[in-house]
């Protein structure tokens, strides 16, 4: 009876603990939050970061969600795309509560913001879904508008007009002067692309003198840039630098190097006599931009893992403290789960025989499925390379293809003797990968491979090595026996310490949810067997697309 009552006290005075930890951390959590909106750049995504943080001890996943969708933002303004989306979807994950009003608005910006990006690296067809997933959460006028025009202007780099005018329509009906204004100038600027012969300078013009009227910079800068575009298009080369000058001074003025850089482009192409002047202010703006992108895509990384590292140094400090401080408390609860423990010794022994023999029969059954596995690797797909090879070429040696036979042959019976695979050896793995995508190649199918150099297989594990190779076997023999593809092609890419392999052919593709069969759910095993992702695009219009990735080691 007293050991009960000393449970119940030791589970009071932890609870109590932990309810004014939470409560503490709160308030740091809100403190770093509102520190942040203060400040802008490094600063900003510091204390976002830090708040982040605060938020996760406390279990809070709506201010985790919204401390990373503003860190996203950050990332997007300094150039460092890829690593916005990134973090923009790792803010989604926290934000589940869709009925909270602060949630919904947040996701609306974090899909906005993957929009835009999106945008920037020309990928327009995942612009458009993840301006229509913000569209989906958004509520405040103002932003239903902005997601409509940024949804427009994808549409127009995607030249569906339609569509397009459909969505600025929707956002003229907006009661702000400078939204009317953006609206205005996208619907002409895509009606003038739908057809040649419409007249967009009355809207054009109107969309402009709301935007100087309200001393509206960026946007004067959007109708500079739309003006120019027109009359160089209509061959009127004074008219078009003259706006293309006007847009050089208000992006000078608003200090966007990305606009200035545009501007100068098209004085260059419109400026004969002093194309050269601005050629070279042209050149060292780009190289300012591409040095400032470079950095932004690990200033940012850097910023993270310095504050998990002094986080992580701060959690030991407080668990020393803590330990210290409780020592005598955790004495008296480790005796209370002692005396708890004892009373189920007899039960756990019990289970851990049936454990055990549980266990026992599930490595039976690995083995089993070890041995097909490597059974379907080394038989199956050997034999049918051989075949590809044979029916593809012309003038086919018979007894190079009984040696090949053979060797399939040898390599079977040392599956029963669990003998290593050295077959490998003479030759690397670039040079393997190159030689087995070009004995796919025929008549009806020409292969195609980018970027599997020496250099790109430094420090990847023999085991990943022969995984990959055989990825893109089990990739190659799905394609030949079920896609009737022409055209086929495999691009590596390596960056840092991860793999890239994108594999694209002009098939039939595959219709709906992808379905593992045949090869495909062999191949997702032997990814996840490597700790890698695999993406199937099945929403291109014709043929399959997949991205591969894994990391080095």
């Amino acid at each position: 009876m007293k050991n009960y009552f000393l449970f119940i006290l030791l589970i009071l005075l932890f609870s109590c603990n932990k309810e004014t930890s939470n409560i503490k951390n709160n308030s740091i959590a809100t403190t770093y939050y509102k520190k942040a909106k203060k400040l802008t750049g490094d600063s900003a995504y510091y204390y976002y970061n830090l708040a982040k943080n605060s938020y996760l001890e406390i279990k809070d996943s709506s201010g985790v969600g919204r401390s990373l969708v503003n860190m996203a933002i950050i990332q997007y303004y300094n150039g460092d795309y890829y690593g916005s989306i990134e973090t923009s979807l790792e803010g989604n994950r926290y934000l589940k509560n869709v009925n909270d009003t602060i949630v919904r608005a947040t996701l609306g910006s974090s899909y906005n913001n993957m929009g835009i990006s999106s945008s920037y690296l020309y990928d327009f067809e995942n612009a458009i879904k993840f301006y229509t997933k913000a569209l989906k959460y958004a509520k405040a006028p103002a932003d239903i508008t902005l997601y409509q025009n940024n949804l427009g202007d994808a549409l127009v780099s995607l030249k569906e007009y339609k569509a397009a005018e459909h969505n600025f329509i929707l956002a003229l009906k907006t009661k702000n002067k400078l939204s009317y204004a953006r609206a205005l100038n996208n619907l002409a600027r895509a009606r003038y692309s739908e057809d040649p012969n419409y007249n967009p300078l009355p809207e054009l013009y109107t969309a402009l003198k709301i935007r100087e009227e309200n001393d509206d910079i960026l946007g004067q800068n959007s109708s500079y840039a739309t003006l120019s575009n027109y009359f160089s298009d209509k061959d009127n080369k004074e008219k078009a630098l003259e706006y293309a000058k006007k847009m050089l001074a208000v992006s000078t003025q608003s200090d966007s190097k990305e606009d200035q850089a545009q501007a100068l482009q098209k004085i260059v192409y419109l400026d004969k006599e002093n194309y050269q002047q601005y050629f070279k202010e042209f050149q060292i703006l780009n190289d300012s931009l591409q040095i400032s992108k470079s950095k932004a895509k690990n200033q940012f990384a850097v910023v993270r893992y310095d504050l998990e590292q002094k986080n992580a140094e701060n959690q030991r400090l407080k668990a020393n403290s803590a330990e210290k401080d409780n020592y005598i408390l955790r004495q008296y609860f480790i005796l209370t789960i002692l005396v708890f423990l004892i009373i189920f010794i007899i039960i756990l022994y019990r289970k851990r025989q049936i454990r055990l023999k549980q266990e026992k029969e599930l490595e039976i059954k690995n083995t089993q499925l070890k041995m097909s596995k490597k059974v379907h690797d080394v038989v199956a797909n050997g034999i049918y390379q051989v075949m590809t090879k044979i029916e593809n070429q012309e003038h086919f040696d018979k007894m190079k293809a009984l040696d090949e036979l053979e060797f399939v042959y040898e390599k079977s019976r040392d599956i029963s003797y669990e003998k290593n695979d050295t077959s490998d050896e003479v030759k690397d793995i670039s040079e393997n990968i190159s030689e087995l995508i070009g004995s796919f190649k025929n008549e009806s199918v020409n292969t195609y491979i980018a970027g599997n150099e020496k250099m790109l297989w430094e420090n990847v594990s023999k085991t990943t090595q022969d995984e990959v190779y055989q990825i893109i076997r089990e990739l190659l023999v799905n394609m030949r026996k079920h896609s009737g593809a022409s055209i086929v092609s495999f691009r590596f890419e390596r960056i840092e310490n991860n793999i890239s392999i994108i594999y694209s052919d002009n098939g039939v593709g595959i219709s709906g949810d992808v379905l593992y069969k045949n090869g495909l759910s062999s191949t997702v095993s032997r990814i996840e067997n490597i700790h890698g992702a695999i993406i199937f695009d099945t929403k291109t219009e014709k043929g399959l697309k997949i991205n591969i990735s894994f990391p080095v080691s």
